[in-house]
This record gives structure tokens, sequence and C-alpha cells, in this order.
């Protein structure tokens, strides 16, 4: 049986706070621990996400599905749109603006454990490449997902995109943010993980971008849902899925 919608708004936001809060707070940890080296800085900030991120999808993903991002959540509307049960127009709304204000939330708390003064970020994150970069990594997640739903492989969720968004982190200009709801919230944040608010259009047009690339390939490579086994969700709306850091 799906959660009522209000337990679903809240593990949501409740998921894609902590994740930026492990973003977010990692990348200050690594600069105050590795200050000349970003390499370091990079593997110690890409390893607390990918743990952090796994562990919420494991807590979470039973509850609302564990999206933490809004092109995930639109993606499922979208894919499951006529199958009976599946996440309405109006549910995925609510899913964005509680990622949104979670992923807001988020920066402001590691700000606040870590003694930095609230503000927005200075970090610009406009070049093309980033967004090329952008694109790759929110196709290459959207593919992982729903390819896991349609053949039954749900439950692989927590390990396979924590370890794509580990390798996104590496193999992607941008270091993977494949995440509206999460640029948004690290433009609450001068730090490591920040991204100016003149950058966030760029970003998030070319996660959009690579979203669509996303669900175009998963058409031509999983043309039909798998049955799915009888322990999974039978809707979208509690299917265990996630999204980028």
């Amino acid at each position: 049986m799906t959660p009522a919608l209000p337990r679903r708004l809240l593990a949501e936001l409740l998921g894609t706070m902590l994740l930026v809060t492990a973003v977010v707070g990692s990348g200050i940890t690594a600069t105050d621990l590795s200050p000349d080296d970003v390499g370091l800085q990079l593997l110690e900030n890409s390893t607390a996400t990918v743990f952090a991120l796994a562990v919420l999808i494991l807590i979470l993903g039973p509850v609302s599905g564990a999206h933490f991002n809004p092109v995930v959540t639109v993606a499922a509307w979208w894919t499951g749109r006529r199958e009976p049960g599946a996440l309405s127009g109006a549910d995925a709304a609510a899913y964005v603006a509680a990622q949104t204000v979670g992923a807001i939330t988020g920066s402001v708390l590691a700000n606040a454990m870590f003694g930095i003064a609230q503000g927005l970020s200075g970090r610009d994150r406009g070049e093309a490449h980033l967004w090329l970069g952008e694109t790759v990594a929110t196709a290459g997640l959207l593919l992982l997902i729903f390819a896991l739903v349609r053949t039954g492989r749900s439950a692989l969720a927590a390990p396979a995109v924590g370890a794509y968004i580990g390798a996104a982190y590496w193999f992607t200009s941008s270091t993977s943010f494949a995440n509206p709801a999460v640029t948004i919230g690290r433009a609450f944040t001068d730090t490591f993980a920040g991204i100016a608010p003149s950058s966030i259009p760029g970003f998030v047009a070319a996660q959009l971008a690579g979203a669509l690339i996303g669900i175009g390939l998963l058409a031509a490579l999983y043309p039909r849902a798998a049955s799915a086994p009888a322990a999974q969700p039978a809707d979208t709306r509690a299917d265990p899925a996630s999204v980028g850091a």
C-alpha cells in the first residue's frame, strides 16, 4: 500500500535535505583537511556523498521512492502516466516543491554546523563544457534508475545509484550535480560545493536536456516495463529511485 502523500513529502524533503547537507558538509571538511589538494578534496567529498546517498535511499525508499530529484520525479510521472495508481501530476509537483525546500534547508544546515556565514555562493560554473557534463550525468542517471525499475531490480537502487554518482563526480566536468533541486540548494552556500545563482539556469537547462535524452534511451532500450516481483511496489510512487548530488 502506498504511504499517504504527507509522509511521502516528508521523506522527500528530509532525504534531499540530508543529501545536500552531506554534499556541502563534506565539502567544507575536505577543504579544511586538504586545503592545498583539490583532487583529494574531491575524493573526500565524493566518498561521503556516495555513502550518504546509498543510506538515504535505503531509509526512505520504501516511503516515497527516494527520488530526491525533480527530474526523477517528473520522469516517473511521465513514464507511468498511463498506468493505474501511478504518480499523479499534482503529487509530482508537490514532490518537486518538497525537494527544493529540502535542498535549500540542507545547505543552511551544513553552513550552521560548520559555523559558515549564511549567504549565496560566488562560485561561477557558467561554462558550456560544464553544461555538457550535466547533460551526460543526468542522462545516465535517468537511464540507470528506470532501467532498474523496468527490469524489476529496484532493490539494487541504493548501491547502483551511489556507484554511478560516485563515478560521475570524476568522469564529468561538472562533478555531476544531475539534480535541479540540489543545484538550487547548493547556491545557498559559499563553499567548495557551492554554485553561483547566475549559473543555475544553465545547469538546470542541461539537466532537463539530459533527462529527455535519458528517457529517450530508456524507450529505445526498455520499451516495455518488465513484470515486477511480488515484493516490489505496484506503482511508481514508491519505486526505489534517487538522484544526483
